[in-house]
């Protein structure tokens, strides 16, 4: 009994837990986080957003809408690769990158030696055969006499039919022998005729005038009308550019080609060249689509040729509208407004757009017209230097401050 009560004495007195002060600086915590969130989120939506504003355009007086603009590329309507007609060495080349050159002016010469040899034996075969023909008219000649002697003495009743019939036969096989000699040397003229042309053949010459792009073979290579060699034959001597036949092609998306038509305006502006800006022209809409691409191709001629113009160029075309006599005098005497189309907005029949006023927006009626590529001519209502929101967000109203950015 005792040992028990030695026991109770080793318990450990535990001090009460403070439930009190501790919950309440938890909730403290607690609040004040709630506190500054919500002070943030209320911060964050009520904030001031900046809003995108521009200023009015006008396009000039007697300067024609755009209703498409597109990218394409110059193309010459005349282009070739010079080639050979016949394989063979390269022994000259006359042309260099850049080079102007003239129609029938001498791009490259081939080896041709081998077919001079064979031009000079067909030459020999043709004088040997000219010269079977004398021989055989003298004997034609001496074997017509041969047989008026026969005849004679037949008459005379001092030889036989026979002998007549032989004097016939020798002048008719040297009249055949004669046409043969004839034919034969028709056929030695068509082979020398057949070689001559053969030897033009390794004369390169170019087929229009032009510009030289490119010099795609060297002394001592091998040409050939087709590609062979495992690639180490050329196709080719030069590629040569016609550069008064340059234009633009451009894939046009067929949702707007409805816009396009021959003989259309059009201004084009070279990459190189931005500030230069290109009178032109639609030449024809080639009347198919590409249905990988969902365009339709478009060649547009150029009305002044530049030296600034080169094949292969980028370029940004700009298709305007043909505006009837009313309002293309109408544009000859004064300017257009011009807004974005995003900045026009429509409420209950009204089209208007926001002005900027300082700080604050006003609703503004306008009165609107036709397109301009991506803008809308605005014919009353605004000026040029005016300061519009480009794109309104659905709550912005008359009044209402902003940030412009």
């Amino acid at each position: 009994m005792a040992d028990a009560d030695d026991l109770s004495a080793l318990k450990i007195e535990r001090e009460p837990l403070n439930t009190g002060g501790g919950r309440w600086v938890k909730w403290v915590f607690l609040l004040l986080f709630l506190g500054c969130a919500g002070f943030w989120a209320f911060t964050w939506f009520t904030r001031e957003r900046p809003i995108e504003v521009a200023s009015v355009s006008e396009r000039a007086a007697g300067t024609s809408a755009s209703v498409l603009t597109g990218k394409g590329y110059v193309t010459a309507r005349r282009r070739a690769t010079v080639s050979s007609k016949v394989t063979g060495k390269v022994i000259e080349v006359n042309v260099e990158e850049g080079m102007a050159v003239r129609k029938g002016q001498v791009l490259a010469r081939l080896d041709d030696s081998t077919l001079q040899a064979a031009l000079g034996l067909y030459r020999a075969q043709l004088e040997a055969a000219k010269r079977q023909i004398p021989e055989s008219e003298v004997r034609l000649e001496q074997a017509r006499v041969q047989l008026q002697r026969q005849e004679r003495l037949r008459k005379e009743g001092l030889n036989t039919p026979n002998d007549i019939d032989n004097a016939k036969a020798e002048v008719d096989s040297l009249v055949a022998r004669i046409a043969s000699a004839q034919e034969t040397v028709k056929v030695a003229e068509s082979q020398i005729a057949m070689q001559q042309t053969a030897i033009d053949d390794t004369v390169i010459r170019a087929p229009f005038s032009g510009i030289a792009l490119s010099k795609d073979a060297q002394p001592g290579e091998m040409v050939s009308p087709v590609s062979a060699g495992g690639g180490f034959t050329r196709t080719g001597i030069s590629t040569i550019v016609d550069m008064s036949s340059l234009e633009i092609e451009v894939d046009v998306n067929e949702s707007y080609i409805n816009r396009v038509s021959a003989g259309q305006p059009v201004t084009a502006v070279l990459d190189a060249y931005p500030g230069f800006e290109i009178p032109a022209s639609v030449i024809a809409v080639v009347p198919t689509a590409d249905r990988q691409k969902a365009t339709v191709l478009v060649r547009i001629g150029f009305k002044k040729l530049d030296p600034r113009i080169l094949p292969d160029m980028g370029v940004g075309v700009t298709f305007l509208r043909e505006a009837d006599a009313s309002a293309a005098s109408q544009s000859a005497a004064q300017s257009v407004t011009l807004v974005p189309q995003g900045a026009v907005k429509t409420d209950s029949g009204t089209t208007f757009v926001f002005l900027v006023n300082g700080q604050t927006v006003e609703r503004r009626a306008v009165k609107i017209g036709g397109t301009d590529g991506d803008r809308v001519e605005v014919l009353a209502g605004l000026k040029g230097g005016d300061r519009i929101v480009i794109a309104p967000p659905a709550d912005l109203a008359a009044g209402k401050q902003i940030v412009a950015k």
